[in-house]
């Protein structure tokens, strides 16, 4: 007996240990359940059911390896992402790279603050230019706490908030669960038409997050530092893969629990195109507690993912440019173009569903920065990539590039309009 809690209490210090370690992926993550994937992942339920599936999963287990792999480039180099790329660019082309980066920072910010909108608007029926502003407002305190107390802290709220997310978008499963066959159906690869094309690459542009990619290596670094010794590296990609595993894997979990939400509840009922009106018939079906935790986790998905966006953001600026931005400057710039869609009255559900079409498009550029810095024996030395991950992440970068060439042919018609189902 005493042998063997001498062998566990050596166990439950690196457990202690190995959690402590925990954290960036956690924050990272936050971007993988953000409004515009509630949006994307309830319209491709609503609208096809269980048909993409397959979809979230393999952008799911794409996210992990990508997420993985930026976190490693931090921990290994001391630098992140964007100040590798605007090291080894020149001026034209690091500024050209900076206006795409920044173009699908401008678009992830746009579907947070619109989505924590929403959720005032369905919470307290507030104005939704007045709900964005408080989500900027809250956002913004968020950034300078951060600021002011540093990281560790800043982690241990957005796990909290990613903590009501999964409650939120989970807890109408408990009262209506899918179909265990419905699920396996949906894990076969296959279409049903161009809008199912768009759905599946918003779905992935809300799943396999650029700005995510580009913050993750920052994240890492500053909070781990750099490794003095080959062993203290190793132990911290141990504990990054772990960090990676639990906190993406909850994040697919939720993304794929939205889906099957969708599915299973508004398959086939009207009106359920928007938030709103998927809010509507979700507590027309489960009932007003269930709408409501719905819509708490949809003002928790806003405030957090928004706080991040804008972080990823000023790493972003900071590395291209090479110049740093107060964190709280880059909130207001990006918050006026949110507020100003919502001004104008344009479907907010749209414009989110719109904007992680867009965030598909960045992927490739941060996906090929990542494989060729990662691949890069000079810079990784020992930790270069082995020859299966360069080909799964080509592979990556292929399957991503002709989603998205799939989808330029099967929307835009000559009429510039998309052909029919």
């Amino acid at each position: 007996m005493r042998r063997a809690e001498a062998v566990r209490v050596p166990l439950l210090r690196r457990a202690v240990r190995g959690a402590g370690l925990l954290g960036p992926a956690f924050v990272a993550a936050i971007a993988y359940v953000d409004p515009g994937n509630v949006a994307a992942n309830l319209s491709g339920g609503a609208r096809y059911g269980y048909l993409l599936v397959w979809v979230l999963v393999v952008a799911n287990v794409m996210a992990g390896l990508i997420q993985y792999q930026s976190a490693k480039l931090g921990l290994v180099t001391g630098r992140s992402l964007p100040e590798l790329l605007g090291d080894r660019l020149g001026t034209r082309t690091r500024r050209a790279f900076w206006v795409q980066a920044e173009v699908v920072a401008a678009a992830t910010d746009l579907a947070e603050v619109i989505g924590g909108a929403i959720a005032l608007n369905l919470l307290f029926g507030l104005p939704l230019v007045l709900g964005g502003v408080i989500v900027g407002v809250v956002s913004m305190a968020l950034l300078a706490g951060q600021s002011r107390y540093g990281q560790r802290p800043f982690e241990y709220v957005i796990v909290g908030m990613l903590g009501v997310i999964a409650i939120g978008f989970l807890a109408g499963l408990v009262v209506g669960p899918p179909s265990v066959g419905g699920i396996v159906g949906g894990l076969v690869p296959r279409f049903a038409g161009p809008s199912s094309v768009v759905l599946a690459a918003s779905m992935l542009g809300a799943t396999v997050m650029p700005h995510a990619i580009y913050v993750h290596s920052a994240l890492a670094r500053d909070r781990h530092g750099v490794s003095e010794t080959p062993r203290a590296l190793a132990g911290l990609l141990r504990a990054t893969k772990w960090d990676v595993g639990i906190a993406l894997g909850l994040a697919g979990i939720v993304n794929l629990g939205m889906l099957l939400l969708a599915a299973v509840n508004l398959r086939g009922v009207g009106a359920t195109d928007t938030i709103s009106g998927a809010h509507a018939a979700i507590v027309s079906s489960l009932g007003p507690t269930i709408g409501l935790v719905f819509a708490i986790g949809l003002l928790a998905s806003g405030l957090a993912s928004t706080s991040v966006g804008s972080y990823a953001g000023a790493t972003i600026m900071a590395g291209l440019l090479q110049r740093r931005v107060p964190i709280v400057v880059r909130r207001l710039v990006t918050l006026v173009p949110a507020l100003v869609i919502l001004a104008l009255g344009i479907d907010p559900t749209l414009a989110l569903v719109i904007s992680q079409v867009a965030l598909s498009f960045g992927i490739p550029f941060a996906l090929v920065a990542v494989m060729r810095l990662t691949s890069d024996r000079t810079l990784m030395g020992e930790r270069v990539n082995r020859p299966v991950i360069r080909v799964l992440l080509a592979v990556i970068v292929v399957l991503v590039v002709a989603l998205n060439l799939a989808l330029i042919v099967l929307t835009i018609a000559p009429a510039g309009v998309a052909p029919p189902d």
